[in-house]
């Protein structure tokens, strides 16, 4: 029997702000932060597991107290037992009512827990010796919905309804995995959009994305109207009728400043609006998706948890659903939330980016084509080519696709020399 016998935690941070990387209506100068933690065991085979909350900088270290606040939690812990139980440890954290009255399930506990969760994730899937996709997509559907708490979801998605969901997409299972790992998992860009770039660069920077291979590109709007409408001619002169150009707003807008800014930008044909309101208003973006449709709503990398993603589809207030890796608490709760997007029908395109988001993302949803929804169609994950070189498995994006991890884990290690590097000591 072995036993879990450290958890060690890092506040990492990369000074983006310098080259307004990541800059955005809201977020105009982030610095990309990892509160990461690693997980070791007393095994002669010295595999860790590795997970992290995404922060854009100031009060990154508020995060890794939050996430330290779990060691109590994790170390000691048999190693077998607690791997074989992922949906019971998920459960232990988050109803945790002392913990629990923080949130409840929301805020700075639920992503801790989340980048706890995820890195035993990562040592199951190493010492499994598969990607995180792979091991996800192996389970049984019984043994899947055993990951997910339903507490809260059965008006909208009960156990047999989700079971249901997953019996229906094994057939297939096989020639999916197969296809995926021939293909990769389409992906698109922000890497030109960010609010900060003058337009040379934006203008390069959408002509490369198209040299790429990438068939959708995203850009940041919101702090000014006029602004955004000469950056959007620009961007669609760049890169032509057949490419699609995507916008995000980064929850700048009221409900009527978002419907009639929208209506400005709509003859550049845009694929969607991406977080036009605050992501914790559900009527408002329902509002919206109303007044703005046939354009898109998309939203969910600033979500909560699964109760906000079912009511954001039980109000049809989105029809591009946005999972984060590093949001909601960690790989169960974002079983839980494809889970809910098969039963209502719809798509899911991930949010990434930032530190690590991309990695570990991928795995999500690639699971998601081979286990849940069972297709590719109108999905794809977003990629910025930032950061991806202090990750020991990192993302690899290839003629506009992902290409598809083999090595086992979940991608979230980072070298030891960049965590290192990237230390933030407090003044």
């Amino acid at each position: 029997m072995s036993r879990i016998t450290t958890f060690d935690t890092s506040d990492v941070r990369f000074p983006t702000s310098l080259s307004l990387d990541g800059s955005d209506a809201m977020n105009p100068d982030p610095d990309y932060s990892a509160a990461y933690v690693r997980v070791g065991t007393d095994d002669a085979d010295g595999l860790s597991g590795h997970g992290f909350a995404f922060t854009i900088g100031r009060g990154n270290d508020v995060q890794v107290a939050a996430i330290e606040l779990l060691r109590d939690h994790v170390v000691g812990r048999d190693v077998e037992a607690t791997l074989a139980d992922l949906g019971g440890f998920w459960r232990e954290l988050v109803h945790d009512s002392q913990l629990r009255w923080l949130g409840p399930e929301k805020g700075i506990m639920h992503m801790a827990i989340g980048a706890v969760v995820n890195a035993l994730w990562d040592l199951r899937a190493k010492r499994e010796g598969k990607p995180l996709w792979q091991l996800l997509a192996s389970l049984t559907p019984q043994e899947l919905v055993d990951l997910v708490d339903f507490r809260y979801l059965t008006d909208a998605l009960t156990r047999e309804e989700a079971l249901e969901i997953l019996e229906r997409s094994v057939p297939g299972r096989a020639e999916r995995e197969a296809e995926l790992l021939r293909t990769g998992y389409p992906a698109y860009t922000t890497t030109p959009g960010w609010l900060g770039y003058d337009d040379e660069k934006l203008v390069r920077l959408c002509k490369q994305a198209v040299a790429d291979g990438f068939t959708q590109i995203k850009l940041k709007v919101g702090a000014d109207r006029d602004d955004d409408v000469r950056r959007l001619a620009l961007a669609r002169e760049s890169v032509g009728p057949d490419v699609a150009i995507a916008v995000d707003a980064n929850q700048r807008w009221d409900v009527a400043d978002a419907v009639e800014w929208m209506a400005a930008l709509a003859p550049f044909d845009i694929a969607w609006i991406e977080e036009p309101t605050s992501p914790d208003d559900i009527l408002g973006h329902a509002a919206i998706a109303r007044a703005v449709a046939p354009i898109p709503v998309a939203t969910g990398e600033h979500v909560a948890n699964r109760v906000v993603f079912k009511q954001l589809l039980q109000a049809e207030a989105l029809q591009v659903l946005q999972i984060d890796a590093a949001r909601v608490g960690g790989v169960n709760e974002n079983v839980a939330i494809l889970l809910l997007a098969a039963k209502f029908g719809v798509r899911v395109c991930p949010h990434a980016g930032g530190v690590g988001l991309c990695e570990v993302v991928q795995h999500l949803a690639m699971f998601d084509y081979v286990a849940v929804s069972a297709t590719m169609e109108e999905r794809m994950i977003e990629f910025v080519d930032h950061l991806h070189e202090h990750f020991v498995t990192p993302a690899v994006v290839r003629d506009g696709r992902y290409l598809t991890p083999t090595a086992p884990g979940s991608g979230a290690e980072m070298f030891p020399a960049s965590i290192e590097a990237a230390l933030y000591a407090r003044a």
